[in-house]
């Protein structure tokens, strides 16, 4: 009977350490190999941006700012979040994305004056499906499926005239149903038709709720980024 309660501690304990192997390796392999940040750098430019750029001329001068307008978010366009964490002693960073992303901007004489962004929290993906089950449990997404952004102040566009402009933009950020108000740092160019913008919010997790996970072999950061990438084409409406 000894013998036998020896052995079935001994399979445990191999079993355990065979796990934690796994995942230091697994840690290991994934270290410094995220997506990199949504950004303008990222987003091919527009075959409108390419030919309002030829139209102006061999001097290479840069396109007119955003004309007045609503505008709406393409399906091109991306968002998601970019959190640190510690995985088997070994740091990693994990990217979530989704392309389910809509919403519409308003720009008035050089001014964006109005933004709502919205995004579809039940289609972020990372490289880990388990990942994801616990994202969506802990934000509740059966009962708070959407995250949005809607811009509080004007900002001035004025910079685009020139190329691309990096702004700030203050606006309210509402994750599981908790709104907060969050600064957002946008960098936007024109694209002769319309825009690309690629925007970064750092956020706390507290600040909508949400304990971060700890547990024990993996212990995420108690803060993170929301990033998005957005297409902008003249509204239809």
């Amino acid at each position: 009977m000894k013998k036998t309660i020896t052995l079935t501690v001994g399979i445990a304990m191999l079993c355990a350490l065979l796990l934690l192997g796994g995942t230091w390796v697994y840690a290991r392999s994934q270290a410094g190999t995220e997506a990199a940040p949504l950004s303008l750098g990222s987003a091919a430019p527009s075959d409108e941006t390419s030919a309002a750029k030829d139209s102006a001329g061999s001097s290479g001068s840069s396109v007119d700012g955003v004309r007045d307008g609503v505008y709406a978010v393409d399906t091109e366009s991306q968002a998601g979040y970019r959190v640190d964490e510690v995985l088997s002693g070994q740091d990693v960073t994990v990217v979530g994305r989704t392309s389910d992303v809509r919403g519409e901007v308003t720009v008035e004489g050089g001014v964006l004056t109005a933004a709502s962004i919205e995004v579809d929290m039940t289609t972020v993906e990372t490289d880990d499906s388990g990942r994801d089950r616990q994202f969506l449990r802990i934000l509740d997404t059966g009962e708070h499926p959407t995250a949005t952004f809607v811009l509080t102040a004007p900002v001035d566009l004025s910079g685009l005239a020139t190329g691309t402009a990096t702004v700030q933009a203050t606006g309210t950020l509402t994750i599981k149903g908790i709104p907060h108000e969050v600064t957002a740092t946008l960098e936007a160019r024109s694209t002769g038709g319309g825009a690309q913008v690629s925007g970064s919010i750092p956020v706390t997790f507290a600040d909508y709720g949400v304990t971060a996970p700890n547990l024990g072999f993996v212990q995420v950061e108690d803060a993170g980024t929301v990033e998005m990438l957005l297409e902008l084409t003249p509204s239809d409406g």
